[in-house]
C-alpha cells in the first residue's frame, strides 16, 4: 500500500503550529511551531479597553514558517506522499476585507490600523453592538438567536464587524465584505479570496454569525438593516450555503505549492474552528463532553437528530448541523477564561519582580505557577473562607454575560498565595460544573468528560479538582496538538483518503493516557462550595 500522507494547521491565541501525519496509523511523522511575531510584542492591543488585534501578516508569516520547517524534515519522497492539508482557528476572528477578499491591513493605507486586521476571538469592544443584536432579534419575527444559547455574543462576528464600521470611517469606507479567519486561511492557501466565491465554514457560520439552513442561511437582509444598512450589503457577498469540513474547498495554488515545496496537487479542506477541530483529533463520539482547555475553555458535544429533535438548548455558543463531526449535531459551551486566571495570577504576583529585580523575571516567571501548585496541593477543600468567580474575562456559558466581572471574597489576613490559587482553580471548576449541569437540565445526555489542550497535560491538580467537583471521570487523550490532528483527520476525510470523518478517527486517533478519579468525598465538600459559588455569582450579576 503506496504511504498517504496529510498535514494538520492549527492557529491558536499566540502561535501556529503544524503536524504531518501518515494517514494509515496517525503517526506523526514531522512538526513545527511559530508565535506570532508581532503579537507577541503586543502590537496593535489595548487590555485596558479589552482590544485584541491580530495583524494577518503573523498568519501568513508562520504558515509559511511552519510548513516549510516540516517539509526541511523529510526527504523527496515522503513530500511526493503529501495529498491534503486543513486548518483550524481560533474563532470567532473576523477581519474585514475589500472586493477581492484581501484583508484591509494587507493594504498599504491600512497596514498599521488596527480595525483593519482580524479581531481576536477574546475582543470585547463590541459588547454595546452584541446587546442591540440580542434586543433586536428577540423583538423579530424570527429570534436568530434561538439556535445560538439564546443571546448573540460580543466575541462573534456580526457585532465586532460592526463595532468596526461605526467607529472607524476610515476602514467602513473600503469594507466590502468580512471573512472569518478559518475560511481566510482556505481561500488564500487556494488563490481565490473572492467573497462571493470562498467555500465558508459550516463550523464558523453556524456557531458565530447565526447561520441556519431553514433560514435562508444568515439573518435577513431586512434583519441586518435594521442594525445597519452596510451589514446587509455584506450579507449580499455570502452564499446561502455553508460546508461541513470534510469537503474539500480546491487545490493549493501553484505558486505556493512551489514557494512551500509542496506537490501543486495538495487538496485543501474547509476550515474550521480550533475547538471543533480539536474535539475531531480527541475521538469525539455522541455524548462524550470534549473539554479544549487553554486560555479559554471550549466544551463541544455532539448528539444525534434523533436525540436532539426540535429542542433549542439555552445558555450555550449554539447547536450546528455538522459542524464537528458531519451526520451530527455539534455543541460549543465554553468559559471566556481558564488558564489566562492562572496567568493574570502569576502577573499579579510578578509584578515586584518585574519592576524591581528584572534581571530575574524570566527565571523566576517559570518556578510560580508549580509552587503555588505544590501549596495549594497541600490545602484540603472548604479549609479556608474562600470563595471565587471565573468571570475574569466575563462569562461565555452558561447564559452569555460579558460585562460580569471576576470576585474573590472571604479575604483575611491569613490568606496566602496558594489558598487564593486552590480558590481560582476551584472556580475554574464551578464554571465547568455549571455548563454540564446546564447540558444535563436542558436534556443533553453527557455519558463521558474527555480533555485536551496544554493544561489538561500540564496540571494534575486541576484535573483532579475538575473531576471531584464534577463528581465524574476526566481522560486525558495522550496528545500535545489535538487540534492539529483533528485537522490532519478533517483533512484525510475531504481529499478522499477516508470516505468520512468518523473513519479517519478511528484510523488515527490518539489514545487516553491517563484519567482522574473523583474523589466522592471531596465532591460532596464541593458540593456545598459549589452553591456559595452560584449565591456569589448570582450577588454579583444584580450589581
Amino acid at each position: 500500500m503506496s504511504k498517504r500522507y496529510v498535514i494538520g494547521v492549527d492557529y491558536g491565541t499566540d502561535s501556529c503550529r503544524a503536524i504531518l501525519l501518515d494517514t494509515a496509523d496517525g503517526k506523526r511523522l514531522a512538526e513545527a511551531s511559530c508565535n506570532y511575531p508581532r503579537w507577541m510584542k503586543g502590537l496593535y492591543c489595548d487590555p485596558l479597553s479589552h482590544r485584541y488585534r491580530q495583524h494577518p501578516l503573523d498568519y501568513i508569516d508562520t504558515f509559511k514558517q511552519v510548513v516549510s520547517g516540516i517539509v526541511s524534515q523529510v526527504g523527496p519522497e515522503e513530500i511526493k506522499c503529501i495529498e491534503g492539508i486543513s486548518f483550524d482557528t481560533t474563532a470567532s476572528t473576523p477581519v474585514l476585507v475589500d472586493e477581492a477578499g484581501v484583508p484591509l491591513a494587507l493594504l498599504p493605507e491600512f497596514a498599521e490600523n488596527p480595525d483593519a486586521m482580524f479581531v481576536l476571538w477574546k475582543d470585547h469592544t463590541s459588547i454595546a453592538e452584541a446587546d442591540e443584536i440580542n434586543a433586536l432579534a428577540h423583538s423579530w419575527d424570527v429570534d436568530y438567536t434561538s439556535f445560538s444559547g439564546g443571546t448573540y455574543s460580543p466575541e462573534w462576528g456580526w457585532s465586532k464587524v460592526l463595532h468596526l464600521l461605526r467607529t472607524n470611517s476610515q476602514v467602513a469606507q473600503k469594507a466590502y465584505s468580512w471573512m472569518e479567519h478559518c475560511d481566510w486561511m482556505t481561500a488564500w492557501l487556494t488563490g481565490d479570496t473572492k467573497p462571493e466565491t470562498i467555500l465558508r465554514s459550516r463550523c464558523a457560520a453556524g456557531h458565530k454569525a447565526m447561520w441556519r439552513a431553514e433560514w435562508n442561511g444568515l439573518p435577513s437582509e431586512e434583519f441586518l438593516a435594521k442594525l445597519d444598512e452596510r451589514l446587509a450589503a455584506m450579507r449580499r457577498t455570502f452564499s446561502a450555503d455553508t460546508h461541513t469540513s470534510d469537503m474539500c474547498a480546491g487545490t493549493i495554488a501553484p505558486a505556493l505549492a512551489k514557494e512551500l515545496g509542496l506537490p501543486d496537487t495538495v487538496k485543501v479542506g474547509v476550515g474550521a474552528i480550533d475547538a471543533h477541530v480539536g474535539a475531531v483529533g480527541a475521538s469525539i463520539s455522541e455524548g462524550t463532553l470534549t473539554r479544549i482547555m487553554g486560555t479559554s475553555t471550549c466544551d463541544i458535544l455532539v448528539s444525534s437528530y434523533e436525540s436532539v429533535g426540535d429542542r433549542q438548548i439555552k445558555g450555550i455558543c449554539g447547536q450546528v448541523d455538522g459542524s464537528v463531526v458531519p451526520g451530527l449535531v455539534g455543541f460549543e459551551a465554553g468559559q471566556a477564561a481558564f488558564g489566562d486566571i492562572y496567568a493574570w495570577f502569576r502577573r499579579l504576583l510578578m509584578w515586584p519582580v518585574e519592576n524591581m529585580l528584572p534581571e530575574m523575571a524570566e527565571q523566576i516567571k517559570d518556578a510560580v505557577l508549580p509552587a503555588l501548585e505544590k501549596g495549594a496541593a497541600e490545602i484540603a477543600p472548604g479549609t479556608t473562607s474562600l470563595v471565587a468567580l471565573d468571570w475574569l474575562n466575563g462569562r461565555r456559558t452558561p447564559d452569555s454575560n460579558q460585562k460580569v466581572k471576576g470576585a474573590i471574597t472571604g479575604l483575611t489576613l491569613g490568606t496566602t498565595a496558594p489558598m487564593i490559587y486552590r480558590t481560582l482553580i476551584e472556580a475554574t471548576a464551578f464554571g465547568t460544573k455549571a455548563i454540564i449541569d446546564r447540558f444535563k437540565e436542558e436534556g443533553v445526555t453527557i455519558k463521558a468528560v474527555r480533555a485536551i489542550g496544554g493544561i489538561s497535560q500540564k496540571s494534575k491538580l486541576v484535573m483532579q479538582i475538575m473531576s471531584d467537583v464534577i463528581g465524574m471521570p476526566v481522560s486525558v487523550v495522550d496528545c500535545d496538538q489535538a487540534c492539529a490532528l483533528g485537522a490532519g483527520m478533517l483533512a484525510a476525510a475531504a481529499c478522499g483518503i477516508y470516505p468520512d470523518v468518523t473513519t479517519a478517527q478511528e484510523a488515527m486517533g490518539a489514545p487516553v493516557g491517563c484519567t482522574f478519579q473523583p474523589d466522592m468525598a471531596q465532591h460532596e465538600v464541593y458540593e456545598k462550595l459549589y452553591a456559595e459559588y452560584v449565591a456569589l455569582g448570582t450577588f454579583v450579576e444584580k450589581k
